[in-house]
């Protein structure tokens, strides 16, 4: 019968009792923080915690405790993680229920002393027509991802199932075009607006983006997932290429076209610096764009700012909670050929 060292023995009770009491001092930050109001004391708790965790697991070599506290490492990592990511939400959403008076506080606090006071969310409706703002973001984002998603089916299925010359070669350039920023095109794009007539309007905010070539490339991968089989199958019964793409293709890229859909909203609910460009009458702005420019219109009262933020970050917030899943899948089985 083989024996542990002695040492090794001794260090197990020391390095059990470190790890429960760093997990309650990281436990206890939040109850420090609520009661005390002190960030820097809660600060203190929470990282003496993480260093004792540390040491523990480094006097504690025993098999048994491995796996535990690996996944319990893994776990705060991502809890920590989580609140540095969630932390501005939250900072956002208590400020907007402040008054003007709490956000002049120094230190800062980080709640609000009445949580049902709206009274800045209808100040921002009175005093900036964000009702209409958030009618033109929705019509926007109709009209782009309608017709991004459109052409980007009818892209993806010619790079896919139709044969002609130099057809890898060309999407190859068009890929190499992926790394050609945005912003090298905006004189060109602002040119080519005003020549046909369409500044100052919400055709302009649709225009320029009517096609993807990341988009492309997702759908494209997925369409190649496809067994080219039942192409020729239907074809061999009198479907046409276009009774393919809408009837077959289509359906069974579901997963992909809805990540499209999400990520093509998602994007054209945030634009931000091409309506500040191509937009100038008040009613034609979108929510980030007349975010900007409230700060200009009732003054610089960041509880008002943080509840017009609010408002404007909101639904695409709700959109990506329900959405999540398909956007990880749809890009995941979009961007793996086979």
């Amino acid at each position: 019968m083989i024996r542990q060292p002695q040492a090794r023995q001794k260090s197990v009770p020391l390095a059990t009792g470190l790890f429960a009491f760093s997990w309650a001092l990281m436990a206890g930050a939040l109850p420090i923080l609520l009661i005390t109001q002190n960030q820097l004391l809660a600060l203190l708790a929470f990282l003496a915690g993480i260093g004792l965790l540390v040491v523990s697991l480094m006097l504690d070599h025993s098999y048994t405790l491995q796996p535990l506290t690996a996944r319990i490492i893994r776990y705060t990592l991502l809890v920590f993680g989580m609140l540095v990511m969630v932390f501005p939400f939250f900072w956002m959403l208590s400020s907007s229920l402040k008054t003007y008076n709490e956000m002049n506080y120094f230190p800062p606090t980080m709640f609000p002393e009445n949580w049902t006071n709206f009274e800045n969310f209808k100040i921002v409706f009175e005093k900036a027509p964000f009702a209409r703002y958030f009618l033109n973001s929705v019509l926007t984002v109709l009209g782009s991802v309608s017709v991004t998603t459109f052409t980007t089916i009818l892209a993806a299925f010619a790079f896919t199932r139709l044969e002609f010359r130099g057809r890898e070669v060309l999407f190859s350039l068009l890929l190499s075009m992926m790394m050609v920023p945005f912003e090298m095109l905006v004189i060109t794009n602002f040119q080519t607006i005003v020549k046909l007539g369409g500044y100052d309007t919400l055709y302009a905010l649709i225009i320029p983006f009517t096609s993807s070539i990341f988009y492309t490339y997702i759908l494209r991968n997925f369409f190649q997932s496809i067994p080219s089989g039942l192409y020729w199958s239907a074809r061999v019964d009198g479907c046409t290429n276009w009774k393919y793409l809408w009837r077959v293709m289509v359906p069974i890229a579901r997963p992909s076209l809805v990540t499209i859909v999400l990520l093509n909203a998602l994007a054209s609910w945030n634009s931000f610096m091409w309506p500040l460009l191509v937009i100038k009458s008040d009613l034609r702005r979108t929510l980030p764009f007349g975010l900007y420019h409230f700060t200009t219109e009732v003054g610089a009262n960041f509880e008002l700012l943080m509840a017009a933020s609010t408002v404007t970050v909101l639904p695409m917030i709700v959109l990506f909670l329900f959405a999540r899943k398909q956007i990880i899948r749809g890009v995941a089985r979009g961007g793996i050929k086979g």
